[in-house]
């Protein structure tokens, strides 16, 4: 997968969560994914269709840096995954693809995002709906793990 469309992922989930919720993240070695299990507790899900390709991406969170993250943001911390940080998990799906969107556009590739899907739980999966590589990129922060997955058809 070409890593132009991959960078505007990174730079946008990065500068979502250190704006948002002063929360640095530290990208890890990208990877190619195999399977559908959920590298962590929540991840949201967004689909992209463009005249070029179409596509999808996701984040998913471990719990205790989802619970971070809602805590730097609103000032409370739950005490688990609820349905208000499931919320805040599909809203940051939704910023990190609108921030990557306005990046791809600069370089000419369009596309229209769909509503964000929120999954919750132990072992969920993510279903790509898309035929090209997924490509797995970890990132470490002071208070847990998220990974982002991003999968085009033709690049």
């Amino acid at each position: 997968m070409n890593v132009e469309f991959i960078n505007p992922f990174l730079a946008s989930l990065m500068n979502v969560l250190s704006t948002m919720a002063q929360t640095q993240l530290k990208p890890g070695k990208p990877q190619k994914k195999k399977g559908e299990v959920a590298q962590g507790d929540v991840s949201g899900l967004i689909g992209m269709v463009g005249p070029q390709t179409r596509g999808s991406f996701s984040i998913t969170f471990d719990e205790g840096l989802a619970l971070t993250i809602m805590e730097r943001m609103l000032g409370e911390r739950p005490n688990s995954i609820n349905e208000e940080v499931t919320d805040m998990v599909g809203e940051i799906t939704n910023m990190v693809t609108g921030g990557a969107k306005n990046l791809l556009g600069e370089k000419g590739y369009e596309f229209n995002m769909a509503t964000p899907i929120v999954v919750s739980g132990t072992n969920h999966t993510i279903t790509h709906k898309c035929d090209g590589p997924k490509v797995l990129i970890p990132f470490t922060s002071d208070a847990g793990n998220a990974n982002i997955e991003v999968c085009f058809d033709k690049i």
